[in-house]
């Protein structure tokens, strides 16, 4: 059952990201950032724990995820050491993301060579 229940709300923010791309000429890069900040602001206000509660990684894994353990992070850092939490909470708590975004992309540039689209 948990297997379903992350399916289908991972599968729900995934519609509504190609909804929003094919409905709007908002660039795929403009929804990413867009997901990201919903989560944060979702995360922030209490609204997205309980949909982490109920879809685990159908919650956690989507960008909205990465954007509410942002949120999450700088909540329990200014908890533990006031003012300073805000820059290093964040930080703190996705750095394994952002370590793997960077180990990854820096492999598959080694990989591919870019080229231009004209």
């Amino acid at each position: 059952m948990d297997y379903l229940k992350a399916f289908l709300v991972g599968g729900a923010l995934c519609l509504i990201g190609q909804i929003i791309i094919d409905k709007t000429k908002l660039t795929p890069a403009r929804i990413l950032v867009g997901y990201v900040v919903a989560g944060v602001i979702l995360g922030g206000i209490g609204i997205y724990e309980p949909l982490v509660s109920f879809a685990g990684a159908g919650a956690t894994v989507p960008l909205t995820g990465f954007g509410y353990n942002l949120a999450k992070g700088v909540r329990e850092a200014i908890a533990e050491n006031g003012f300073i939490g805000i820059i290093s909470g964040g930080l703190k708590a996705t750095a394994a993301g952002i370590s793997a975004a960077i180990i990854f992309g820096l492999i598959v540039s080694l990989l591919f060579k870019a080229k231009d689209k004209s």
